[in-house]
């Protein structure tokens, strides 16, 4: 039986780097983020609905999303959120399930189910195990601030719109502490590769 291991953090966290050293540990990973961007390419249902939505300029002039401009329509705006979600989750939702279906039918004995939005999208009802990525406020406002080059508001705007670390910490099975240096998160994931290894 598959074991669905739910991997999430905060939008600054480093869950990006643990999940790629999960998939250099052998660990399959379904990225909801590579699956949305799937979801979205050009000439899509998703990108239509999103241009009939949020008007043209969501569309870039290659046919992709626009998704600096999408942002800043809806991380200040909740409604306007609210609307993209409706759009988009169902789609996401469908792709991602499907994907771990194919993994489920290879035999695998773990799959990392990497969403940003896990809890708040109601995927954590659906893992065996849920892993967070935390890191301090000040870090992980820090680091959106210098990877995206936000102002403090938008980056502190981007933050507010998931549901805090120390909650979703709160309701973690495992925590991986990713304040530290990159060497100290590779122990942590490795001593979770060992021990999922071990349960199989």
């Amino acid at each position: 039986m598959t074991r669905i291991i739910g991997l999430t953090g905060g939008i600054a966290s480093g869950k990006s780097t643990v999940s790629n050293l999960l998939r250099q540990a052998g660990l399959p990973i379904v990225d909801a983020d590579q699956v949305a961007r799937q979801v979205q390419r050009p000439g899509s249902v998703a990108l239509d609905k999103l241009a009939a939505i949020f008007g043209q300029g969501v569309i870039a002039p290659d046919g992709n999303l626009n998704r600096q401009r999408l942002g800043q329509l809806v991380f200040a705006d909740p409604t306007a959120r609210h609307k993209l979600d409706r759009v988009m989750q169902p789609l996401i939702r469908d792709a991602i399930w499907q994907a771990v279906a194919n993994f489920k039918r290879q035999g695998v004995a773990n799959v990392v189910l990497d969403v940003p939005l896990l809890f708040e999208e109601g995927y954590d009802t659906d893992c065996d195990m849920v892993v967070v990525v935390w890191v301090s406020p000040i870090t992980e406002l820090c680091r959106l601030m210098a990877r995206n080059g936000y102002s403090k508001a938008a980056a502190q705007a981007r933050i507010a719109a998931q549901l805090p670390l120390s909650t979703k910490m709160a309701r973690a099975d495992v925590v991986i502490n990713n304040d530290g240096s990159l060497e100290q998160t590779r122990r942590q994931v490795a001593q979770l590769v060992e021990d999922l290894q071990g349960t199989r």
